[in-house]
């Protein structure tokens, strides 16, 4: 841990804080305000659409503006959205908070980079950790977020408003941390893992595709494991607090609950990246996965305040172990010059699962119920599980020959 890895923990806390108060109430001002009651977490899914939809444009200012200016950006957007969000929550007008999702979808594309940017804040021996502390750092999200969200529900008139309100002093906090961090200059940071990997006069300055990535079958599973892990951990995610309501439960216990889901995301930040270094990226996501099988078991026991609760914190664990170690494996898998479209190819992907899982959790928590939900994502688990085994079948093939 440096000063500059430590301003971007911070950078990643701030970031959580903001999703964390965005799943907390975008569903519930969504119910409020949406036509129907299916509709109610399309400002959920706004969210990661914008994200999806700005992945290209991302690494396209990364590329040009480098890594702060293109990180201030988003965070500047952030600001903007949050305030168009209490517009449109004041007005009641829940077509205008769909869009101001959308529009925060691009500091949701840009702060998705931050783990990867771990990675040039730390020596070459230290980026598994790098990885796993800078994700630590949603834990700051999952102590703030729902604080922060619970003291501003009725701050003024209309419930919510001030939430959103509150987001503006977090994206202007998150500023003045961003400021102070010294990423290296690109070109400097290629040539050194250029020299580290011995691979500078034999490695094309192109690199390759995003199509020819995807046939690398150690990046493939890599998109797979962090979009479905994501995939799944949103689906559950964005439906609880409507399924909670419907039970009976009141805001504040969805808001205990999302809080030890996103401790359960992020405290294993402190030891991920050991346990990667030790036992390898492909082992740590297959007991994601279990995990993950577990949460579904153990909210399928019951509908009491235990079962969300356990539940959610396994889920969180869960996505932990997934995506860090579908992260690790990426990074592993891709050259430092293809870095901008591997990290956009895999961040589009995330979003775009995600934009679906938004929509289906509304949908089929309000029509289908809470547990059809859960058995609904066995399917993406198994998915997750089944390529895994295919890279370990793979790889051990090709040690035999």
């Amino acid at each position: 841990m440096n000063k500059n890895l430590a301003l971007l923990t911070l950078c990643q806390g701030l970031f959580l804080t903001n999703n964390v108060v965005f799943i907390a109430i975008n569903g519930l001002v969504g119910l409020e305000l949406a036509p129907q009651g299916w509709m109610a977490t399309l400002p959920v899914m706004g969210y990661v659409v914008g994200g999806a939809l700005s992945t290209a444009l991302v690494a396209r200012s990364q590329a040009l503006w480098g890594r702060k200016a293109s990180f201030q950006a988003g965070l500047l957007v952030a600001l903007l959205s949050a305030l168009l969000c209490a517009w449109a929550a004041v007005g009641r007008q829940f077509w205008l908070l769909c869009a101001a999702t959308v529009v925060a979808g691009y500091y949701n594309a840009n702060a998705q980079l931050y783990r990867f940017a771990a990675v040039e804040l730390a020596p070459p021996h230290a980026r598994e950790r790098a990885v796993s502390l800078v994700l630590a750092g949603g834990l700051i999200g999952a102590v703030a977020g729902p604080y922060l969200a619970r003291v501003t529900r009725t701050l003024f008139a209309v419930p919510f408003a001030g939430a959103y309100l509150a987001l503006v002093g977090v994206a202007l906090l998150s500023m003045a941390c961003m400021a102070g961090i010294r990423f290296p200059v690109a070109a400097q940071s290629k040539a050194l893992s250029n020299a580290q990997s011995g691979a500078a006069a034999a490695v094309p300055a192109a690199g390759r595709s995003v199509a020819e990535l995807l046939r690398a079958p150690a990046f493939a599973v890599a998109v797979l494991g962090a979009a479905l892990g994501y995939g799944v951990m949103n689906l559950l995610m964005a439906a609880t607090p409507l399924a909670m309501q419907v039970c009976g439960f009141s805001f504040d216990d969805a808001a205990q609950v999302l809080q030890w889901h996103v401790i359960g995301m992020f405290a294993p930040g402190f030891f991920t990246g050991r346990l990667i270094e030790r036992w390898g990226a492909v082992r740590i996501m297959a007991v994601g996965v279990l995990l993950n099988l577990a949460c579904v078991g153990v909210a399928l026991l019951g509908l009491e305040l235990r079962h969300f609760g356990v539940a959610l914190f396994l889920l969180g664990v869960g996505w932990n172990f997934l995506f860090t170690g579908s992260t690790t494996l990426a990074v592993q898998a891709y050259r430092p010059e293809e870095k901008d479209r591997a990290q956009a190819a895999i961040n589009f992907f995330v979003f775009a699962t995600m934009a679906v899982t938004s929509f289906s959790s509304g949908a089929l928590v309000t029509t289908q119920g809470w547990v059809l939900l859960n058995y609904g994502s066995l399917a993406p688990i198994a998915l997750v599980a089944l390529g895994l085994l295919w890279l370990v079948a793979r790889q051990r093939m090709l040690v035999k020959q």
